[in-house]
């Protein structure tokens, strides 16, 4: 290899960790194979003002995110992660399978909980989530499908096998920096990218409209689709604004749409237009102010009522949260058995539940050996790594946990396998997760292939999350043979009727929209 690999392998050793790109003897593996040779070719300078080049496309296109207060160009690094066709089929299968069980264990909870009066979970687990909503209980969702939109996030162990992390099927966000990292990338590293099949993936847009459409309410020939953002002060809208615009829908806040008569309407320049179907980018506490927040200005009153009464489809569907408490998660290989008689095919990371008594006990005994985690927190937010935590905050820590057991769980530390990433003048290993997407219709899921890789850009850290400081790399599923498109599948900017345009908001309902969310 390059200059730029030099004493790569010494600090691949140092981690311990499984390496996606290297063998332990740092022979590029027979995936990496196009991806190693592209760069032998380059130089520091080569990489370097592609990494610029790319990092200005993303600032014009818009690909931000928002990091202590500054709004950043989303980082891409230009070694993509590479995963063979025969792991992805494993994935692909295992993420599925997670999806329905979720789906089932949902519609359950909601209904008669046989889950729970067959001894498979306590009633108290489900009861005391943070995210199960008492104000959704015993309707089905107009469309029948709750989880229309997931992402489970996986990860490599020091074995190099795939495991579970956690699951989020409530609000999941990222896949808009899928789509950005391929048309980036394609661009960064053309040499590897035209020498091998990669499989797609421009075709999300047009599979989550067609999941959209096709869980409509009853009789509903040609739905109106519309995406549901907070506004531009949310740090995903600019995923909100390009899912809208590749599936040709409109992109609406919450002042846009009016309920009457358990009917949904949008405002629009050219009168009010009735919406079937609502793509949410808001949690559910602030999505109706007459069953959650009474103070929310960003949702709207009466969408909860509607959605009863199957006069719309909200997705993902109100309540969703439950399934992403990380207690419940360690219960989904017991869901898999219960509701779909099958063996999980992607285990979890080991979990203790610190609510049970002797987990807790055996935790606080070895509270600095382990990473311990809020049952209902996101982005990194409030987990504790045991070997890096000072006394004082394990000491905090240990209060707390005794203090409301029910709200932690906690984890070994896992030293998350490793890809090539540029940090200064060469590259280095970077420890990385996985978020594979996936589109539920109600007849199936379909796994984006690929999904978001995330990459901690600081040397030993295991926080991938962007709003911690984490950046992302391109994934590449590599196919056997070229994929036929799928053609019966609505396009995006579709022109069954003429787009209409949506009353603007007043500014000072942006102010108060930008209180809330601070």
């Amino acid at each position: 290899m390059s200059d730029l690999f030099q004493d790569y392998s010494v600090a691949a050793d140092r981690t311990g960790a499984y390496d996606e790109m290297f063998t332990p003897g740092q022979q590029a593996r027979k995936s990496y194979g196009q991806v190693a040779d592209a760069l032998r070719e380059l130089s520091l300078a080569d990489v370097t003002a592609r990494a610029d080049s790319m990092a200005r496309t993303f600032l014009d296109r818009g690909v931000t995110f928002d990091f202590a207060g500054e709004e950043r160009p989303f980082p891409l690094d230009i070694v993509p992660r590479v995963i063979p066709a025969d792991e992805w089929t494993v994935l692909e299968q295992g993420v599925a399978q997670r999806v329905r069980a979720l789906e089932a264990f949902l519609n359950d909870v909601y209904d008669k909980m046989a889950v729970v009066t067959d001894g498979v979970i306590p009633r108290q687990l489900v009861t005391t989530s943070a995210h199960f909503h008492r104000q959704v209980h015993g309707f089905e969702p107009a469309g029948g499908v709750r989880v229309h939109i997931s992402g489970i996030d996986v990860v490599r162990d020091a074995a190099g096998t795939f495991r579970v992390l956690e699951d989020n099927v409530r609000v999941p966000s990222g896949v808009s920096y899928v789509l950005e990292n391929r048309r980036a990338m394609a661009k960064g590293l053309p040499e590897a990218f035209g020498q091998q099949l990669i499989r797609p993936v421009e075709e999300y847009p047009r599979r989550l409209l067609s999941a959209l459409r096709k869980t409509a309410p009853t009789g509903v020939d040609d739905p109106t689709v519309v995406v549901l953002t907070p506004g531009v002060f949310n740090s995903a809208y600019f995923e909100h604004t390009l899912l809208a615009g590749l599936m040709g829908v409109e992109l609406v806040e919450g002042r846009d749409l009016i309920c009457r008569g358990n009917r949904v309407y949008m405002r629009t320049t050219a009168g009010e237009q009735r919406v079937d179907v609502i793509y949410k980018r808001i949690d559910d506490e602030f999505l109706d102010p007459l069953q959650f927040r009474a103070d929310s200005m960003l949702g709207c009153p009466g969408l909860v009522n509607a959605a009863r009464a199957g006069g719309v489809t909200i997705a993902n569907a109100v309540g969703n949260g439950v399934a992403d408490d990380k207690l419940v998660y360690s219960y989904v290989p017991d869901l898999i058995r219960y509701y779909l008689n099958e063996e999980p095919v992607i285990a979890n990371v080991d979990t203790f539940r610190l609510e049970e008594k002797e987990a807790r006990e055996e935790v606080l005994d070895r509270l600095a050996e382990l990473v311990v985690k809020p049952v209902d927190g996101s982005g990194g937010k409030g987990l504790v790594i045991g070997p890096d935590a000072s006394n004082d905050e394990l000491e905090a820590l240990r209060k707390r946990v005794i203090a409301d057991p029910r709200g932690w769980i906690a984890q070994p530390v896992l030293q998350l396998s490793t890809v090539p990433t540029l940090s200064g003048d060469k590259f280095g290993p970077r420890h990385v997760d996985l978020r594979p997407f996936a589109v539920n219709d109600g007849d199936d899921v379909w796994v984006l292939p690929g999904g978001l890789t995330r990459v901690a850009l600081k040397e030993g850290s295991l926080i991938v999350n962007s709003s911690q400081g984490g950046g992302s790399k391109d994934t590449w599923v590599l196919a056997d043979s070229p994929e036929v498109p799928v053609e019966n599948l609505p396009r995006p900017a579709i022109t069954v009727r003429e787009r209409v345009s949506v009353w603007p908001v007043e500014s000072n309902w942006r102010d108060s929209q930008k209180e809330q969310q601070q």
